[in-house]
């Protein structure tokens, strides 16, 4: 395993855009937005089928976004793609990412890097730059 991988933007893109991501993960339109050693940045897009009732983006689409930068950054340190569980994904919804919203920023950070299980830390953040939720999460390589 390589500690400092990296995958750059476009070759993080193309992970996140090929069949290892479900359809409807990927019909959220995440956009990778910067990639470094140890960190992801993607863009979730707002749109209507992400708001529900209460005007706000749906806790489920930001777990899904969330999940799916862990899984490019741990890839990015692996130096490629292995196949790879979440064992845990702990969210808390710190304030609501209103409709209103264009984009949300979504950062995962991979805290430690083991033989087997691999922690992180997600951070979403509105356009305002006020964090929305933050999300702790333990991931299993199979």
């Amino acid at each position: 395993m390589a500690d400092l991988a990296h995958l750059d933007e476009a070759a993080a893109q193309a992970l996140l855009d090929s069949p290892l991501f479900a359809a409807w993960v990927q019909a959220l339109g995440l956009r990778v937005s910067r990639s470094t050693p140890g960190e992801m940045v993607l863009t979730l897009p707002v749109c209507a089928a992400l708001v529900h009732g209460g005007g706000v983006v749906c806790g489920q689409a930001l777990m899904a976004a969330a999940d799916s930068a862990m899984v490019l950054v741990i890839a990015a340190q692996l130096g490629g793609f292995q196949p790879m569980t979440t064992v845990q994904l702990q969210t808390s919804f710190l304030r609501p990412l209103g409709g209103q919203d264009v984009a949300a920023q979504v950062t995962a950070r991979v805290l430690r890097l083991g033989k087997k299980l691999i922690f992180g830390e997600i951070e979403i953040h509105d356009r305002q730059a006020r964090l929305v939720a933050h999300a702790t999460t333990t991931y299993a390589l199979l």
